[in-house]
């Protein structure tokens, strides 16, 4: 059976922050909501890319080089290898899309990590 995903409905159930829920699947990628709020940690990906979309709040996307604001409606994809780091002054409500793979702190192991993630 398909049934649509309401996001408003996923954020509702949780209030941590920088712990992935999985709300769907595509082919090898999964759909992921997120909350964010603070700074998370430097990392990158080496072989995997993210999509970050902002349904609520402002995101930060910083790089060594630069920083990104992501508004409401937009998103960003962060290529593999770049280190980046998320940061949200607010609460913010983020819609990730990204392989199944992917560690959320990527080449970084420490308390912000998490290897398994819950379904929603």
């Amino acid at each position: 059976m398909v049934d649509k995903v309401i996001l408003a409905e996923k954020f509702a159930q949780f209030s941590d922050t920088y712990s992935p829920k999985i709300v769907g699947a595509v082919n090898d990628s999964l759909v992921k909501v997120v909350k964010l709020k603070g700074d998370f940690v430097w990392h990158h990906h080496e072989t995997e890319d993210e999509m970050f979309l902002v349904m609520r709040g402002r995101l930060t996307m910083h790089f060594r080089d630069r920083s990104v604001e992501i508004m409401p409606g937009e998103f960003i994809i962060v290529p593999r290898g770049v280190e980046h780091m998320p940061t949200a002054d607010e609460e913010t409500e983020v819609v990730l899309i990204e392989p199944a793979t992917v560690l959320n702190t990527g080449n970084v192991v420490n308390e912000c990590t998490v290897a398994e993630l819950e379904r929603i």
